[in-house]
């Protein structure tokens, strides 16, 4: 998939393409939902399994860049600095749907993670996080999603480092939330991705939460 190449973004090709074949395993029994779209390249890999699955990504994003993507951290890309001098990712996650003609499968919704999950009230059958690494955001991407995951569906976190000489912890620790709450399995791991599956427990609801 050439685009995924060209696509601003930080997933390896070997997690993208484990996120791709756990999506075409999930969405053909609902809808999937990602935090943290940044400039759509997870939202490739997901938007084609959905096209294959006649499913639907929604694709969870308030494109003014997480902590670590802002100006002075090592992750800050100047090409996406709008004229106001803020990161403004959303005409670039746009543009790359639009180009993949993936539109009908992927659905950008504009907005502070928290904010959208309390008003969220749909099942899902396969939720990724890779949102803001802070703990904060990361732990309210937790609180306010992983209740929705459907029984037999799907949690994906990116970027989970045991080590912290790695990374951030934040994410580890969301992980860890998942197994210790007893209504998450792990199934996969791929690079800094795990993936668990649902094992109990009714959608709107989390042990721990």
């Amino acid at each position: 998939m050439p685009l995924i190449r060209e696509t601003k973004g930080f997933m390896p090709e070997d997690e993208g393409a484990f996120l791709h074949e756990l999506a075409l395993a999930a969405l053909p029994h609902g809808p999937g939902l990602e935090v943290g779209s940044y400039c759509g390249k997870s939202a490739l890999y997901l938007g084609d399994a959905a096209r294959e699955a006649d499913s639907v990504v929604f694709a969870l994003d308030h494109h003014r860049g997480s902590e670590e993507n802002q100006a002075g951290w090592e992750h800050h890309d100047t090409d996406v600095v709008d004229e106001t001098g803020r990161m403004d990712t959303l005409p670039f996650f746009r543009r790359a749907i639009a180009t993949a003609g993936l539109e009908d499968h992927v659905v950008a919704v504009v907005g502070q993670s928290a904010t959208v999950a309390r008003h969220w009230r749909t099942p899902l059958a396969l939720l990724f996080i890779d949102g803001g690494h802070g703990e904060k955001p990361a732990h309210d991407d937790y609180e306010g999603w992983v209740p929705w995951v459907a029984p037999n569906g799907l949690l994906l976190i990116h970027d989970v480092f045991p080590d912290p000489a790695d990374g951030g912890r934040p994410p580890y620790e969301i992980y860890l939330r998942a197994l210790d709450s007893g209504e998450l399995e792990e199934i996969g791991v791929q690079g800094s991705m795990r993936a668990l599956r649902r094992i109990s427990g009714t959608p709107g609801t989390l042990h721990g939460v």
